[in-house]
């Protein structure tokens, strides 16, 4: 979310940006099934091309002639995971904005990832809907860690779908290979819902996107 006045053509590039998400993951998920890295690496392409040409890229403008690609770790299967939601307490999350006022989520459940530990999944419960799954793991904001306000795996109303793992309708793919920065990462002027303490994990991921400007090892 930006907090700056949107134009008409700002507002259509933001629309085309989300349709081209979209289409990513629409795409991932069916190669995924098979091949997790090639999907991956599908991920990786599409995501440098949008920030480096399309005009809603959160890189802002003076920097995009000299982007080289989002820095990305190897993929690494031990962080792809199939979970059933397990019940828990709602708990309400509102998330102030300066530019759509007051966000509010709903947890709908919580997952645990082996020994890395738990995570809450939210529910977005305004326009729109759809699933809200942000990490902060160990390594946020440490040199050549992650990003310091925590990464997204799934944001669904925005495209970020991974889909579900089975026929339980209570399970989801959770590949924390595809967590990715908030566009605040990359421009201030972006708004982002940050990860709250039920989405923060006491162990490493060093796999997904790194932080800005860090070199990841192929």
């Amino acid at each position: 979310m930006h907090s700056t006045h949107q134009s008409a053509a700002t507002v259509l590039a933001v629309a085309d940006w989300r349709r081209r998400v979209t289409a990513t993951y629409a795409e991932i998920r069916w190669m995924a099934e098979s091949n997790p890295r090639a999907a991956h690496t599908l991920w990786r392409r599409r995501r440098d091309e949008l920030f480096a040409h399309h005009p809603a890229s959160p890189v802002p403008a003076p920097e995009r002639p000299a982007f080289t690609g989002l820095t990305v770790a190897p993929y690494d299967p031990a962080y792809r995971f199939e979970v059933a939601l397990a019940p828990t307490a709602s708990t309400h999350l509102d998330v102030p904005t300066a530019t759509d006022g007051v966000v509010p989520f709903e947890r709908i459940g919580i997952i645990e990832l082996g020994g890395l530990g738990s995570l809450a999944v939210w529910s977005l419960r305004t326009y729109g809907g759809g699933l809200f799954l942000p990490v902060r793991d160990a390594l946020a904001g440490r040199p050549g860690g992650t990003f310091g306000g925590g990464r997204y795996v799934l944001d669904t109303v925005k495209g970020a779908d991974l889909g579900r793992a089975s026929n339980d309708e209570r399970a989801i793919v959770v590949d924390l290979n595809f967590s990715y920065n908030p566009s605040c990462a990359y421009d201030p002027d972006w708004e982002c819902p940050l990860a709250p303490p039920e989405n923060t994990l006491r162990a490493p991921v060093p796999v997904g996107e790194l932080m800005p400007g860090v070199r990841a090892t192929d």
